[in-house]
């Protein structure tokens, strides 16, 4: 792209980059996105910066992921989740080990209820945002180091970013063909969908039955994912969070995203899984990834 572009000139996200590059939702395309974010892990209980490094689960977040697998292997049990009941037509993950971790054990529960898994796959698209000398520290000692640096993350992510770290228009760049090539690939044989029947949620006329892929990864990645499908600037990063082991369901009507359900949680269940859910609200305020 043309770095001389006036702004208003620039693509937004969901547009191609170039021209005759390939949209990234197919043209009439029905499908469901799944978004499971991985559990909890040692650097959440330490409140480091996680970023790209490497932290294992925690027992409660191997728990966390289980139960989101229980979930999904009964997707019409009460209350019902907005997905089919049908087996995923692909389960990508990010490379790094917590998501790779909490994957497997969500297909375990999965294949436990009877449920036909499709092979699991990495996807390095899908990796958390890189957060260069940010990782492994604590906001205390990041605040004493690069509080300047932090607060701008905080107040204007498209303009600050941990140095030696990634941007957001990094992190796009590779989210949005790894989308694109999942999306395309639902697409082949498909019959496509369109938007000359009802749009709006009760009236029954929702096409036909739709394939579903899952994808379990982190919550600032989660954040760029949904401003790419939702055709938004990147500068709603912080407009949208992801619970740990929450799920988040994002359909593809006749082409247009639409977010079905955002970070559901219920699952979970007790006070002490529950309470993880809003450690990990109060790490998304800090600005940890």
């Amino acid at each position: 792209m043309n770095s001389s572009l006036r702004d208003a000139e620039r693509p937004r996200p969901g547009e191609a980059r170039a021209a005759g590059a390939a949209p990234l939702i197919p043209d009439g395309l029905d499908a469901i996105l799944v978004l499971l974010r991985h559990g909890q892990t040692e650097f959440i209980v330490e409140k480091r910066f996680q970023g790209q490094m490497e932290a294992p689960l925690t027992p409660l977040g191997e728990q966390q992921a289980r139960l989101a697998g229980r979930r999904l292997a009964a997707p019409h049990a009460a209350p019902a989740l907005p997905i089919p009941d049908t087996a995923p037509f692909a389960i990508v993950h990010s490379p790094l080990g917590r998501a790779r971790r909490s994957a497997e054990l969500a297909v375990e529960e999965m294949a436990a209820a009877g449920r036909a898994t499709p092979p699991l796959r990495a996807d390095a698209g899908f990796a958390e945002i890189a957060q260069g000398p940010w990782e492994g520290l604590t906001e205390e000692e990041i605040m004493a180091r690069f509080g300047e640096t932090l607060g701008g993350w905080r107040r204007w992510p498209t303009k600050f970013h941990a140095l030696g770290g990634e941007s957001l228009e990094q992190v796009f760049a590779r989210v949005e063909p790894a989308l694109a090539r999942l999306l395309s690939e639902m697409a082949v044989g498909s019959t496509p969908g369109t938007m000359d029947r009802h749009q709006v949620l009760g009236y029954g006329n929702v096409g036909p039955q739709r394939s579903w892929s899952l994808i379990v990864a982190h919550g600032g990645v989660f954040r760029v994912v949904a401003c790419a499908l939702l055709g938004l600037p990147l500068e709603h990063f912080w407009n949208f969070d992801f619970g740990l082991g929450a799920i988040t369901v994002i359909e593809i009507r006749a082409g247009r995203a639409v977010l079905l359900a955002l970070n559901l949680d219920g699952h979970l269940g007790d006070d002490r899984t529950t309470a993880s859910s809003e450690e990990s609200a109060d790490r998304g305020q800090s600005g940890a990834l």
